[in-house]
């Protein structure tokens, strides 16, 4: 099944063999140190700059379904982001993992996201559309 929205995620997701952990790392687009104008220029029409993590958070699929709810949830926590990346995790023996046990994942995802290695995650903005982040 080929994903195309958040809800083909969550619908995949539930239909893993075992349970899934989900793991965002929710990241605001900043400019680099000492911009250039083409980098400036980039920034304004929100087609560069760097993605720094603000957020990290695991869920169960059924704790957010819609996307609406991982956004509104966000909002309380007064943090701005931009791009959600997200990632799932397989339980075992029918359990899902804790969030005890996703917290290492999640810090290595942030690792992963500084360092630009982000071509596996899923990519989504804060209005729920998939991006492809270069």
């Amino acid at each position: 099944m080929e994903i195309t929205s958040y809800q083909d995620f969550i619908n995949m997701a539930k239909q893993q063999p075992e349970p899934q952990r989900l793991l965002f790392v929710l990241a605001k687009a900043q400019l680099p140190e000492q911009p250039t104008q083409i980098q400036q220029q980039q920034f304004e029409q929100q087609a560069g700059g760097n993605l720094e993590p603000v957020l990290c958070v695991d869920k169960l699929p059924e704790e957010v379904e819609n996307f609406e709810v991982l956004v509104e949830e966000s909002k309380r926590t007064d943090i701005d982001w931009d791009i959600a990346f997200i990632s799932a995790m397989d339980g075992r023996g029918g359990h899902p993992i804790s969030s005890d046990e996703a917290s290492q994942p999640l810090e290595m995802m942030v690792q992963q996201i500084q360092a630009g290695m982000i071509k596996h995650f899923l990519t989504i903005n804060r209005q729920g559309e998939l991006v492809q982040v270069m």
